[in-house]
């Protein structure tokens, strides 16, 4: 179960990374939907680091 979050928050994670991406090279950039975008990608990554905390245990057992 935590694995397969796991897996999808990492997939999103590298979606919102593209879309960033793609977004910072437009001069034309929403930057307001931007900040928001960057905003949950941040929280991705410390729901992924969480995850990562939690399962540690069962990989050293």
């Amino acid at each position: 179960m935590l694995r397969q979050q796991l897996e999808q928050l990492t997939i999103e994670h590298s979606d919102l990374n593209a879309i960033i991406e793609e977004m910072v090279t437009n001069p034309l950039t929403d930057m307001i939907r931007l900040q928001r975008l960057k905003k949950r990608k941040l929280a991705i990554k410390d729901e992924i680091r969480s995850i990562h905390q939690r399962l540690l245990p069962d990989i050293i057992a």
